[in-house]
């Protein structure tokens, strides 16, 4: 995999790297008036506009002289995040000074520098961008990013549950952090839901909790991940191109993840106490069927409505367990439905929540962070669709519609009122290459939420 970090920093020397020039359309004229004539006659040839992801490789004596980045009027550094793919390979760069955010633009780059290719041989070295100045917490969050994006990347072959909860145990491990892993008859007896969904496959199921901070003054932030490795659908099997993306059915225990280990080496003042469900949802003698009942780590019973709604049998008990310690702020991370993408499409993740200020701060996070989450409502009108006449209730409703809200409502079953939750509906993935958004693996929502922890405290409560 090509990692941010192998991007060059402020230790190479920029005498040896060619400049790019970032310009907004405003500045165009400007830069033109004061560059040579046979460059300026250049730049007019090729109608360069400075338009947002423009890029015009300029001639020199050797060659290249440098290039020119258009970044539009666009506030949020995008632009940044394609360039690397435009720039000739083997070569080396450096950004000149400009009108926009330095650590925003090293962030995009460094995220637009990712590839998964642990399978390929590489045949070139792709361009490097090196700059002046710290760039700590755009790599910090770069890596969170990435860390993810492996993690969602990497093939079910080679990362069932007891690798996805090895990853969460090697991070919790690398910065002191509290672990307890369970497994087997403790994990049947202490999460029963959750086991029931790794029941049908020959890899057991595994639930990771770690926790860091030890000062009781500081708020406790939860978070809670869906590790779903590969989902088949079980006995309501999927089709098979539905199944086609299913390793990133783990993608909310990644961003998970990858969110909890920016906040533990940003060393934030939070209490954290993270849970991620491994399990596989399989076909076997031993796999649930549609219309058991099974029992919860809250006590309730539940009606098995589809076998592929697994997911939200997993964060049931996840949730029941966060929600007992009381945290300031519990978040759960999930590729829940289906029908979350149908109503937003792949890159506006669904956010529910039973606190509208902490609803409010997420999705303002999103916004400055440019990491945009939509909120749908948790409508108590279908709560009793989910009502069932042999258990508690049912893992869905008998009505074809409102499936996302139907999930939302179904877990918020296990959280009390009191304690303030989120939780997000991700896509967790990039259909296609766009700026700073590779094909493939993608940690939605990672960003936003981390901004909105480090501003816990200017957050008024209801």
């Amino acid at each position: 995999m090509q990692h941010p970090t192998e991007i060059n920093s402020s230790g190479t020397s920029l005498n040896r790297t060619l400049p790019i020039y970032p310009l907004r359309p405003g500045e165009l004229a400007a830069f033109v008036e004061h560059t040579d004539a046979g460059t300026a006659a250049f730049i007019r040839a090729h109608g360069f506009n400075a338009n947002v992801h423009d890029l015009l490789l300029l001639p020199g004596p050797d060659g290249l002289a440098g290039a020119m980045l258009g970044i539009g009027d666009d506030r949020s550094a995008s632009a940044f995040g394609g360039v690397l793919n435009k720039l000739p390979s083997n070569s080396f760069w450096h950004l000149m000074p400009g009108d926009y955010d330095t650590a925003e633009a090293i962030l995009n780059i460094k995220l637009g520098a990712y590839r998964y290719d642990r399978f390929k041989a590489r045949s070139e070295n792709p361009a490097r961008i090196s700059w002046s100045g710290p760039d700590h917490r755009p790599s910090i969050i770069a890596a969170a990013v990435c860390l993810a994006r492996d993690l969602i990347n990497t093939p079910a072959n080679l990362l069932g549950p007891a690798e996805l909860a090895d990853a969460g145990r090697d991070i919790a491990a690398h910065f002191g952090a509290r672990v307890e892993q369970v497994t087997g008859d403790a994990l049947v007896a202490g999460y029963p839901a959750l086991a029931a969904v790794g029941s049908g496959s020959s890899r057991p199921p595994h639930m990771l909790r770690f926790t860091w901070g030890d000062d009781p003054s500081l708020p406790l932030i939860s978070l809670c991940g869906k590790g779903v490795c590969f989902d088949s659908g079980g006995y309501d099997i999927k089709p098979s191109v539905a199944m086609l993306r299913m390793k990133k059915d783990m993608g909310g225990a990644a961003i998970t993840l990858g969110l909890a280990q920016a906040i533990m080496a940003l060393d934030l003042a939070v209490r954290l106490d993270v849970r991620i469900g491994c399990v596989e949802n399989s076909i076997s003698g031993h796999a649930m069927r549609p219309l058991d009942v099974l029992k919860t780590r809250a006590g309730s019973m539940v009606e098995v409505g589809n076998t592929d709604a697994e997911g939200r049998l997993v964060l049931a008990d996840l949730l029941t367990d966060a929600a007992s310690c009381k945290p300031n702020w519990l978040i759960d991370f999930a590729t829940l439905t289906g029908a979350a993408r149908v109503a937003l499409g792949p890159d506006l993740p669904a956010l529910f929540s039973n606190n509208d200020s902490f609803a409010e701060a997420m999705l303002a996070a999103g916004r400055a962070t440019h990491d945009p989450m939509w909120r749908l409502p948790l409508w108590a009108g279908y709560d009793n669709w989910l009502d069932s006449s042999i258990a508690d209730f049912n893992t869905v409703a008998a009505k074809p519609m409102a499936g996302a809200i139907i999930a939302g409502l179904f877990l918020n079953r296990f959280v009390p009122a009191d304690v303030p939750w989120v939780h997000i509906d991700t896509y967790a993935w990039n259909d296609q290459t766009r700026p700073g958004h590779p094909e493939g693996g993608e940690a939605q929502a990672l960003r936003a939420t981390l901004a909105a922890i480090e501003g816990f405290c200017h957050i008024p409560e209801n």
